[in-house]
């Protein structure tokens, strides 16, 4: 028996894993020798090792955790998809934001930070009908669409008028799990099934609009939430975007997206 079997240099080099490496995955569970010599406690592998081995290689390679790794090598064919999917998925947020990152970057490279005319002023009074969604900060993409998949229908069917643009509400702050809606403003309806109304109470309120793609919009943040710290005013939630030029309309660097927070003199 210990003739077919490898000792962990062998099976190192065989698997392109480091002594080390192997170690580590035994003592977490992931990859645990075929046998180990009572005596020496030397760690023996089996030549049918080599298939899990080299896959936590590849996955390690691709930056999964370990525990997930391990999830995946335990699970069923279906039950391994579908967490390699998930993992898939928060990949491509990963570089959804890089690559959001790296756009900001070589604008701000080209011509420094952006300026952007804040301004005060007095919002009215709006009645959204709305729909919520609960996301990461990652996913505020995918939650808005979510939200404008659902309103739409819901506004089409029941016969609502409502008028344009599209609205966005946000909090303040980023959390990891946080709730974002998608309104539209309409003068009727009460109680519909999968919509709810919220009204914006108006006010004092500090703007700007940004034109362009909305992975630049921190930039346009920066300057609207200095600008209001500054003016020693507090910000106030939600956040609220207008979409006043949608994908639907011009290509993604003539999009237009008014900002507005509401604000208050500080009592600080």
């Amino acid at each position: 028996m210990q003739d077919e079997l490898l000792t962990i240099g062998r099976f190192a080099r065989l698997c392109r894993l480091s002594v080390k490496q192997l170690r580590h995955y035994d003592d977490l569970g992931l990859l645990a020798p075929i046998r180990v010599d009572a005596g020496s406690g030397y760690r023996y592998y089996a030549p049918e090792q080599t298939r899990d081995a080299l896959t936590i290689a590849l996955l390690r390679d691709m930056d999964l955790p370990l525990a997930v790794i391990a999830q995946a090598l335990a699970a069923g064919p279906e039950r391994r998809a579908g967490i390699l999917r998930a993992e898939r998925h928060r990949l491509a947020e990963r570089i959804s934001r890089d690559q959001a990152r790296l756009e900001m970057l070589e604008r701000l490279a080209e011509g420094g930070l952006p300026g952007y005319e804040v301004t005060l002023g007095r919002e009215s009074e709006r009645r959204l009908a709305v729909v919520r969604a609960v996301c990461t900060p990652a996913g505020i993409g995918a939650g808005f669409e979510e939200c404008v998949g659902r309103l739409l229908p819901v506004l089409g069917k029941t016969g609502i008028a409502w008028e344009p643009p599209l609205w966005g509400l946000y909090p303040l702050d980023l959390e990891e799990r946080m709730e974002v809606a998608v309104g539209a403003q309409t003068p009727q309806g009460e109680g519909m099934p999968g919509l709810e109304f919220e009204v914006l109470p108006g006010g004092l309120v500090a703007e700007t609009m940004h034109i362009g793609s909305y992975r630049q919009l921190p930039l346009a943040y920066n300057a609207l939430f200095a600008a209001i710290h500054e003016r020693g005013l507090r910000p106030q939630a939600p956040v609220r975007e207008a979409y006043l030029v949608g994908p639907a309309e011009a290509p993604q660097e003539e999009l237009m997206t008014r900002l507005v927070i509401p604000v208050q003199e500080s009592t600080a």
